[in-house]
């Protein structure tokens, strides 16, 4: 190509020359705009070597096959993020295999009123076989499902239980019984014995030792005997623990579920309450009364609250009591002093001041006749 001296830049040196086609103006401009300069000709920007274009490097097909392959690369990353999401969320057990599933099986299912097996057979802290029934049939009693080689959560359970046990006013053995059952079949009897010995001796009270009763069984029994009482557990490979829930349940003396109390730490008063109800109100006093009155047991939460309805309907037959005395009183008073009247008849002018004396009373008729006054006042 021949050199076009008339192309020439505003800061052009005489290395700084471009080469077109023709003289044309609009060719020599399409020859330096070609290259992506800034240069001017006859007044008219036209591409420089010293100013480039900031629009060149999009427009270099260098450029523009580079931002295509980054362009390619975003695309691809979004399509496999998508294959992934939609994947995850068509396999969630995948995602969480045995932590859903488990905590499904466990749990505490309330059910109240119903009958406990009583023909079910156990072993004893002694290791002696005993019928579950020869432990109910007179008074109430607290059933707990725990096993003796539990690290943590099952040593809580009893704590919290023999700590209630020793604020009540309630003696195990006199007004109530406790029955603990391990719901582990591989534990011995050895081991229940020394539960009993530890929790005895915490325990502190005479009667307990014939009254608290720690028991083993076969796999068969167990699960017979947790079916009834709603209590759900499984064995956790993981951790080669169970896993459980935490509750306590007091049944009637025929072997009916009454109540249940959940957590680690129960209540005295919700015992108390619970065992006097489940007892058909044969332990207690009549404080204990007045307040089933006012507290009723929610199942929800597994505990006694205000009963409002109660309340009032108390307050109302408080207050119907209240008057029905009072009036017994002002008749029963009226009474016996008009009897006291006609026992010890005063002589005429010699009663009290401002009574009537009876003396001085006259006949119907001679009042009527105006010649006796009614009543003379002395």
């Amino acid at each position: 190509m021949r050199a076009i001296d008339l192309v020439t830049c505003e800061h052009a040196t005489p290395s700084h020359r471009y080469s077109g086609e023709r003289a044309g103006e609009r060719g020599k401009v399409r020859a330096a705009v070609r290259f992506g300069y800034s240069c001017k000709l006859s007044n008219r920007p036209m591409p420089c070597p010293l100013r480039r274009s900031p629009l060149s490097p999009i427009l270099s097909p260098v450029y523009r096959e580079e931002g295509a392959k980054a362009c390619r690369a975003l695309v691809a990353c979004v399509v496999l993020f998508v294959f992934a999401t939609t994947a995850r969320a068509q396999d969630p057990i995948r995602q969480q295999p045995a932590a859903a599933s488990m905590m499904t099986r466990v749990g505490i299912d309330q059910n109240l009123n119903a009958q406990l097996p009583l023909d079910l057979e156990f072993r004893d802290e002694s290791g002696k076989t005993v019928r579950l029934g020869q432990y109910f049939g007179e008074k109430p009693v607290v059933l707990a499902f725990v096993y003796y080689g539990c690290p943590s959560l099952c040593t809580m359970v009893l704590n919290g239980m023999n700590q209630s046990f020793r604020t009540l006013s309630f003696d195990i053995g006199k007004e109530y019984d406790v029955v603990t059952v391990s719901f582990d079949h591989t534990e011995t009897p050895q081991l229940a014995a020394e539960k009993k010995a530890t929790y005895l001796r915490q325990y502190g009270r005479a009667g307990g030792e014939q009254g608290w009763h720690f028991l083993t069984g076969d796999e068969a029994n167990i699960q017979k005997l947790t079916k009834a009482a709603g209590f759900r557990f499984v064995w956790d490979d993981a951790t080669k623990q169970f896993a459980h829930g935490s509750a306590i349940m007091v049944t009637t003396p025929d072997g009916r579920l009454s109540r249940y109390f959940y957590g680690l730490e129960y209540a005295p008063k919700d015992l108390r309450l619970g065992l006097i109800e489940a007892s058909q109100n044969r332990i207690g006093g009549m404080t204990d009364q007045v307040l089933l009155l006012c507290y009723q047991y929610n199942p929800m939460t597994g505990k006694y609250g205000f009963a409002i309805m109660r309340s009032l309907q108390a307050g109302g037959i408080a207050t119907l009591l209240a008057l029905v005395s009072y009036i017994t009183m002002k008749l029963v008073r009226e009474r016996r002093d008009a009897r006291r009247r006609a026992l010890n008849p005063q002589p005429a002018g010699n009663a009290p001041r401002g009574e009537v004396d009876p003396g001085h009373a006259g006949s119907d008729e001679q009042i009527r006749a105006g010649r006796c006054p009614r009543a003379i006042k002395v």
